[in-house]
């Protein structure tokens, strides 16, 4: 994945991962988010859910 002005992009592409995770968050389907972007491949939604999944591994220290 590449950086557009600091947001993780599917590999090179000017679709952030945010774009993707949020449309499988809103209940889109592979099928409906791969019509939408038909430069993408299904690996490509796979790896933005394995980036999100990650990211929340990150531990939270409170004060």
């Amino acid at each position: 994945m590449q950086i557009m002005g600091g947001r993780a992009c599917i590999r090179g592409m000017r679709i952030p991962v945010s774009v993707i995770v949020g449309q499988v968050a809103h209940g889109a389907t592979q099928k409906e988010i791969l019509a939408d972007y038909p430069d993408l491949e299904a690996e490509d939604i796979h790896q933005a859910l394995a980036y999100a999944a990650w990211l929340t591994q990150e531990e939270v220290h409170t004060a």
